[in-house]
């Protein structure tokens, strides 16, 4: 007679070890915790078998039963260096466990393949990332109507950031941990001296739309999403670490700023700004930088910009409406619902389209930007832009939640 609970055991366990080596992987690739928790359940049950699941920034936690009366219990923990975007190898991920429960692809090979795909080089060449961080100073400069000398020097200043983000990689044991504040700290220094050479440079704007791309919007509105929907260790970690890392970009580039200013003394002269016609253009900007520099596929980048097209109509039809918490609710209601039904149409994951729209919102500048004002003694308004970073975030939260109301596609990455 065959050995039929041999046979079952070998299955279940090449199961869990692809959900694991699946969950691994894609963890680092963008989704947050609720997102990927419930795509590994959705994998675990189309396999045959139930999954409960728990994923933080640097741990993921897997609960296997064969059945969901079934007392026995294989649990596995992994701990992991953190999260990070590529959209490139997240949409790989999802075309193979579309294969794999479709039966083309055996579970054995799917978890060679996952290895594979961990492998893959990226989609853009280092130049082209390098044009991305520029678009993303330029885009948002714009956005918030520096002038165009602005534009320009946080164009350029983008530039060497990007330079930095990528030497501190090859010494992620030294220098990982204090990459935000000597970004911050060399384009706070960079901003300075171009306002003493250049008279009319706004050099806080400059300096932030310079790190733009390392501000932890994104960071600091998942960990308020991930607490009101009682994922609270995630929440917390993602919520402390985006606001550790506001803390050091906003001391590096306070400390540059100042040592420029006590080294050479300059005075502020007002300087004007562009018409509001650009605002929006540059925004698409920003988004393009944005999109690039996350890894969006190339057959994906046009669907991404429509998306984040959609948020700022939503966000301009908010704004005529009420204001501009209404602009960011429906901005994100909007861009949920069109990434809900593209990745309806396409099969393909939701984050690769909703991820830079959600990053466009950057609520995490306002944090920065109310640090900035405490610090030259504005402190009500200092203490009025931090506090109005955390109620953005829950407006993007509400905007999530409603715009997975009005159209749910079936769940996915």
């Amino acid at each position: 007679m065959p050995d039929t609970d041999g046979e079952e055991e070998l299955k279940f366990e090449s199961a869990c070890r692809f959900v694991i080596r699946l969950g691994t992987l894609t963890h680092g690739y963008g989704p947050h915790a609720r997102r990927l928790e419930s795509y590994l359940s959705r994998v675990t049950t189309a396999l045959g078998y139930r999954g409960i699941f728990s994923s933080a920034p640097t741990s993921l936690s897997f609960t296997f039963m064969k059945r969901d009366d079934d007392l026995w219990q294989k649990q596995h923990l992994v701990q992991l260096s953190g999260t990070g975007f590529d959209l490139a190898k997240l949409a790989k991920v999802g075309e193979l466990v579309n294969d794999v429960e479709d039966g083309r692809v055996s579970l054995d090979r799917a978890t060679e393949i996952l290895d594979e795909i961990d492998a893959m080089p990226p989609p853009y060449r280092s130049w082209m990332v390098a044009l991305a961080f520029a678009l993303c100073g330029a885009g948002f400069a714009g956005f918030l109507q520096g002038s165009w000398l602005d534009i320009l020097l946080a164009t350029l200043f983008s530039l060497v950031i990007f330079f930095m983000v990528t030497y501190s990689g090859h010494y992620s044991g030294r220098f990982a941990n204090w990459t935000p504040f000597l970004c911050a700290l060399v384009a706070g220094a960079l901003s300075a001296l171009a306002g003493v050479l250049v008279p009319g440079t706004n050099v806080y704007l400059v300096t932030l739309s310079a790190i733009i791309y390392l501000i932890p919007g994104f960071s600091i509105s998942v960990g308020v999403i991930e607490l009101t929907t009682n994922h609270y260790i995630s929440g917390i970690a993602n919520l402390v670490n985006g606001l550790i890392c506001l803390a050091l970009l906003f001391a590096g580039s306070w400390l540059g700023v100042t040592l420029v200013g006590v080294l050479m003394p300059s005075h502020t002269v007002a300087a004007g700004s562009i018409s509001p016609v650009w605002v929006w253009p540059f925004a698409m900007l920003l988004a393009a930088g944005l999109i690039i520099a996350f890894q969006t596929p190339p057959r994906d980048l046009f669907w991404a910009l429509a998306c984040c097209a959609v948020a700022c109509a939503g966000i301009v039809l908010g704004i005529h409406i009420q204001g501009s918490d209404m602009g960011n609710f429906l901005g994100t209601a909007l861009a949920m619902i069109f990434a809900n039904i593209w990745a309806d149409r396409t099969n393909r994951p939701t984050s690769i389209v909703i991820l830079p729209a959600f990053v466009f919102m950057v609520s995490g500048s306002i944090g920065f930007r109310g640090l900035v004002a405490i610090s030259a003694g504005s402190t009500a308004l200092g203490i009025s832009e931090f506090t109005h970073m955390f109620i953005v975030a829950i407006t993007l939260a509400v905007g999530l939640v409603v715009g997975n109301l009005v159209y749910k596609p079936k769940i996915s990455l």
